[in-house]
């Protein structure tokens, strides 16, 4: 997909997906070696849009295997169009045709309605399969996708084998709800990633609020340092602090302030009980008081490294 890790780096980066170079190079190591990459991290720090970021960069598609609690093979595999077959099975009673004409078309590939595994590997030029939240299911689904990890092949009771037209990237990701498994974990190249620094982050919001000031990027970045670093049960993510910067543009201010405190919680917690929390007393003061201080500390790291 890519040249060299400077090439996706810089990709990634004109697509607004800021990480650091030595991620970047597990990243495209993962490619080269066509081996899937597993990220684990909390919700919110970026891990699905990896793989989205990826897909861009490559100008590719992207097969999305979205893990919940009863997702079965079914779903990311494909199964047999019910309906389709009968009415394949009115008109070839109509037309005539032998029972054994009749079933050798109904276990063919046209009634069969694939799934994001199948699609993948089916592809004629290598796309980017997210398997994303593997962490929501059990370890027999974990199981379904060995093979196709290891292997690059499907084997599929009606159609036998499936082998790999071209090897996908696969992005695994992983919000740690439970343990995954050792055979996957060993498939895999590994990556734990948190939300990013200030200055990254600074640089995140700067890329989706450009007309705004460097001040502003940096109080929005000491911000959410200030809030990941209080006692929240859901704390803020990226994409949060990005809605947290837009909507004050869209207020006309550049200032947080405890006036506009019952606006911007929406946007930075997600429970009842982290609302009640920042709405007692001067909690959400404080933590517009703690930004400010995260923010001057990046303006004076930034300045020594200027000067350095």
């Amino acid at each position: 997909m890519f040249s060299s890790w400077e090439e996706l780096h810089d990709k990634l980066r004109a697509n607004g997906y800021f990480i650091a170079p030595v991620i970047s190079r597990v990243v495209w190591l993962a490619a080269k070696l066509e081996r899937p990459i597993l990220i684990e991290g909390p919700p919110g720090s970026g891990k699905t849009q990896l793989a989205i970021a990826v897909q861009q960069a490559a100008q590719t598609h992207l097969e999305r295997l979205q893990c919940y609690e009863g997702v079965t093979d079914k779903h990311a595999i494909g199964e047999f169009d019910a309906s389709l077959q009968r009415l394949y099975l009115e008109f070839a009673k109509e037309q005539g045709l032998s029972w054994q004409e009749i079933t050798k078309s109904l276990r063919g590939r046209d009634f069969f309605r694939t799934g994001p595994l199948l699609r993948a590997i089916e592809s004629e030029t290598p796309c980017v399969l997210l398997i994303d939240e593997l962490d929501k299911v059990d370890h027999a689904f974990e199981a379904l996708l060995l093979e196709v990890l290891s292997a690059w092949q499907l084997s599929i009771p009606e159609f036998g084998t499936v082998t790999a037209k071209s090897i996908p990237f696969v992005v695994i990701t992983s919000n740690e709800e439970r343990r995954l498994g050792d055979p996957i974990r060993r498939r895999s190249l590994y990556l734990r990633v948190g939300h990013p620094t200030p200055q990254l982050e600074a640089e995140i919001i700067a890329s989706r609020t450009p007309e705004a000031s460097d001040d502003f990027h940096r109080n929005m970045a000491g911000l959410a340092k200030s809030f990941r670093n209080y006692s929240l049960e859901k704390a803020p993510s990226i994409s949060e602090m990005i809605d947290v910067a837009r909507a004050l543009q869209l207020l006309g201010t550049e200032e947080p302030s405890e006036e506009l405190r019952d606006v911007l919680l929406p946007m930075l917690v997600k429970t009842h009980k982290d609302h009640k929390h920042l709405t007692m007393h001067s909690a959400f003061t404080s933590l517009l008081d703690d930004g400010l201080t995260y923010s001057e500390q990046l303006r004076k790291t930034k300045q020594t490294e200027a000067h350095a």
